[in-house]
């Protein structure tokens, strides 16, 4: 059977490649060349992109976590729609391993130079490229100093607003990179944990792990505590999370990459659930390839922006020339960072701009990248308290993160672009007046950014239960209506009839679904419901309609036939909340619905469909036969 699909998809390859003009999708040239030296039948990795896209700016809800949750609903149903045909036949073809790329509306798949044709005349593909590697990056190594203890940190301003009370707490970060080693003292008990908070897209390892040491590094100037003695991290009370792009020989390939930011997006799988990262950071790049525009990544960081995730890049160890910026650190969405010393003086080693995509400045800002002390590999936690010292732009980009998971904590109200702004506009300037393409904006300095976003009149974001839902409402999403209690916030479950908004809809819940009863014989569905509201109430039946005031007997009712057969639930919705409830079935040999008069108390029925037969129904018990 899978000869007979191989030879389909070589008949239809050869069909398509007679038509190439018309082909729906392009051909990268860098797949050409790939596929050019292979053997014959010999399959190269590939990304297969379709042409529909989301419109990412239609999302403009203010409220943080509904705007990600249907950024990614979205995402999810428009990757499905497009790519449901192909899939199908790829699986019958016998081809297992395409992997979907949700976020960015893509596949991940191995291809030989016959399906490649036929992915590239498939209807909806944009275009099929070659799924390439990036190598991962190492420190730059010199002969400075360390930097003084904490000396770093006070540079940039943690240190003045962990005085104000805000040490990253309750934020979560995330590092893209080669893994994080979680034996080391200042980093394993910030691990977020769970299954949520850890992914190897290259299935080498299934809880958190580094062989290089290079993540181990960055997310200890992102979130390193004071096991050594002093506080090595920016944000020492965030949690972390983290994802090993890098595989253990030190390649990542595109694939692995796009499902990384797509992870990011919705870690638990679940958009349901708002744990995604406040903050991405990302200390990697393409520095073999400077002063080019590699757009491969533009679409995952447009996603993570839209969601309102902080993305972060190195600015790469490029320098010192001109026009040295690297992809993904020079898109416009990117906040790209630069290294300085302990002078204030930019790196030799530094990238420079301006940037490849667009020509605009590059860097965006600079921080200390020269002689940082940082956790290092434990091997296995052998050392549980080691410590070294690491240069790089792979390490001021993580001073940068942090600041913005303090700022997350400070604002919680905040978009990512006033975060940033705010980071820019107060950057001490060095070098030329105002921006340039040496240092960017200037040196970062969170307390300064923290003052100005102070004076902008964004709202602090009080949330004093803890619930994660703010008094201010507005920008910071729905009002917490009781924020000394973490029961009570938007979208809380109900407790019916305790006199307690605990949803915060302004009414309590009240409603009692009376009765729910299908009849077979004529598909009838009838539904009486009550609250205490009264005719206030204004109840439906969801999927059906309006339902019926009866002001004497003083509830609500509705008949519905044909009913399209028994729904086996109901649910009953109101202005206070909605109530759900089983449908119950009476078989077709009821007496209309009605219990309690003449024999309907001794025929051994259940005539109005509430599960009790004759006298069990307390409708009966004035009934003659039953007394």
């Amino acid at each position: 059977m899978k000869k007979i699909m191989l030879a389909t998809i070589a008949g239809l390859a050869i069909l398509l490649s007679g038509v190439h003009a018309s082909r729906a999708g392009t051909i990268a040239p860098d797949l050409e060349e790939a596929l050019a030296a292979a053997g014959p039948g010999e399959k190269v990795p590939v990304i297969v992109s379709f042409s529909d896209k989301v419109d990412l700016t239609l999302f403009q809800e203010k409220d943080k976590k509904l705007k990600r949750s249907l950024i990614v609903k979205t995402l999810r149903d428009k990757a499905e729609k497009s790519q449901k045909e192909l899939n199908a036949f790829l699986k019958d073809a016998g081809i297992e391993d395409a992997v979907t790329l949700w976020a960015i509306n893509a596949l991940a798949l191995a291809a030989d130079a016959g399906l490649v044709e036929l992915l590239a005349g498939w209807p909806g593909v944009e275009s099929v490229r070659l799924d390439a590697t990036i190598s991962a990056p190492e420190a730059t190594t010199g002969s400075a100093p360390a930097s003084p203890a904490e000396g770093n940190i006070t540079a940039v301003g943690a240190a003045d607003l962990w005085g104000l009370g805000y040490t990253g707490s309750g934020i979560v970060v995330a590092a893209m990179d080669t893994g994080v080693d979680p034996n080391h003292q200042d980093l394993s008990g910030k691990w977020r944990g769970g299954t949520n908070s850890w992914f190897d897209p290259n299935g080498e390892h299934g809880s958190p792990y580094d062989r290089t040491g290079h993540g181990t590094r960055v997310m200890g100037i992102l979130v390193g505590g004071e096991g050594g003695g002093t506080v090595i991290g920016v944000a020492p009370d965030a949690r972390w999370i983290a994802v090993k792009i890098f595989n253990d020989a030190g390649q990542a390939s595109f694939s692995a990459i796009h499902q990384g930011f797509q992870w990011l997006l919705d870690p638990d799988g679940n958009p349901d659930t708002n744990d995604a990262p406040d903050a991405v950071n990302n200390s990697w790049g393409f520095e073999q390839n400077p002063n080019q525009c590699n757009l491969e990544f533009q679409p995952d960081v447009q996603v993570l922006k839209s969601a309102e995730i902080e993305v972060v890049f190195s600015g790469g160890n490029t320098g010192p020339y001109p026009s040295s910026s690297v992809s993904p650190a020079n898109y416009p969405e990117s906040f790209s960072v630069g290294a300085v010393d302990g002078s204030y003086a930019v790196a030799p080693f530094s990238g420079r701009g301006p940037s490849a995509c667009g020509g605009g400045i590059y860097p965006a800002a600079v921080a200390p990248g020269v002689g940082i002390r940082s956790s290092d590999l434990t091997y296995g936690g052998a050392f549980p308290g080691s410590y070294g010292n690491a240069t790089g732009t792979s390490f001021a980009a993580p001073h940068v993160s942090g600041l913005m998971a303090l700022l997350a904590g400070a604002f919680p109200c905040a978009t990512v672009s006033q975060v940033e702004d705010a980071l820019k506009g107060t950057a001490l300037d060095l070098d030329a007046a105002g921006p340039d393409n040496d240092s960017g904006y200037g040196f970062v300095n969170g307390f300064a950014a923290y003052d100005a976003l102070s004076q902008s009149g964004i709202p602090a974001g009080t949330d004093a239960d803890g619930d994660g839902f703010f008094a201010e409402g507005g920008s910071c999403g729905p009002a917490d209506c009781d924020d000394s209690d973490p029961s009570v916030h938007p979208g809380a479950p109900e407790v019916k009839h305790d006199g307690v908004d605990q949803d915060c809809n302004g009414y309590d819940l009240t409603i009692d679904i009376l009765k729910a009863v299908y009849t077979a014989s004529n598909d009838g569905l009838g539904v009486e419901a009550a609250s205490g509201l009264g005719s206030r109430a204004g109840l439906e039946l969801a999927g059906y309609g309006p339902m019926r005031w009866d002001r004497k007997k003083a509830k609500w009712t509705i008949s519905v036939s044909p009913a399209g057969g028994n729904p086996g639930t109901v649910t009953v919705s109101g202005i206070e909340g909605s109530e759900p409830a089983m449908v119950v079935s009476d078989g077709g040999g009821g007496t209309g619905g009605s219990e309690g008069t003449g024999k309907t108390c001794s025929d051994g029925k259940d005539n109005d469909g509430d599960g009790l037969v004759d006298c069990a129904d307390p409708d009966c018990a004035g009934n003659r036969s039953c007394r």
